[in-house]
């Protein structure tokens, strides 16, 4: 399970645009809470307004559309703030986020985080940044999903990953989030079965291993190729 050091975060989530001192102040105004894998920290459609920020473990970040189906918007882990928008806007929940495995937060009331951002100008900042960082990954998904074929997707959603989860192993860089190939097609919008063959295509090229929840890149900088020059969804890197 991952955790947040003492003054270090991933770039992108919340924390890692704060100083050591603001960090300290924010975290020192909540409570900390912990959640088991698959229990749910936040509810769509919930009304509360309470803010959590992940110390510990990975989330996953989902919404039931109109059709009944279930759209992955992300994956979370420490350093980053959930619920902070519904907080900012008052309005109701718009997804759910559910551990993908055990989960420590600090946990904000809505009044708690909103007065944070008004007087201390710096971790408002940062949450700008932060959510900045959100939107772009969205819209890099987004055009992934409208320019790639599935092969070609499934491996610039590895690339995307590794940069932002990886971690050097002895043979590789593992993407240090727990994630399910069901994980991988909701997020990139594809069947199942065509990212599990995707996954054989770079497994059998010696690309990737992959275990349950796991995944492990062995040639990064073949990943990075197959992810660049695959046009029309054929499986020939």
């Amino acid at each position: 399970m991952t955790t947040l050091e003492a003054g270090g975060a991933d770039e992108g989530p919340l924390l890692a645009y704060l100083s050591e001192a603001d960090r300290a102040y924010l975290l020192g105004l909540g409570v900390r809470r912990s959640f088991g894998a698959k229990e749910f920290v936040l509810l769509q459609g919930d009304p509360s307004d309470h803010v959590h920020i992940l110390i510990s473990g990975w989330v996953r970040v989902s919404a039931v559309v109109e059709d009944g189906r279930e759209v992955l918007y992300a994956l979370r882990g420490p350093g980053e703030v959930l619920g902070d928008i519904a907080a900012v806007s008052g309005r109701i929940r718009t997804a759910s986020v559910r551990c993908l495995e055990p989960v420590t937060v600090v946990q904000l009331s809505g009044a708690q985080f909103l007065a944070c951002l008004r007087t201390r100008p710096e971790i408002a900042i940062a949450m700008i940044k932060s959510v900045v960082t959100r939107l772009r990954d969205a819209e890099a998904a987004r055009v992934d999903s409208a320019m790639l074929g599935v092969a070609q997707r499934v491996a610039a959603h590895l690339v995307r990953l590794v940069a932002e989860h990886g971690r050097p192993v002895e043979d590789g860089v593992m993407i240090d989030v727990p994630l399910s190939q069901q994980d991988i097609a909701d997020q990139i919008g594809a069947a199942l079965r065509t990212v599990a063959r995707g996954l054989a295509v770079l497994r059998d090229r010696g690309i990737v291993d992959t275990g349950r929840r796991r995944i492990t890149v062995r040639r990064p900088g073949l990943l990075r190729a197959v992810a660049g020059s695959m046009p029309n969804g054929t499986d020939h890197p």
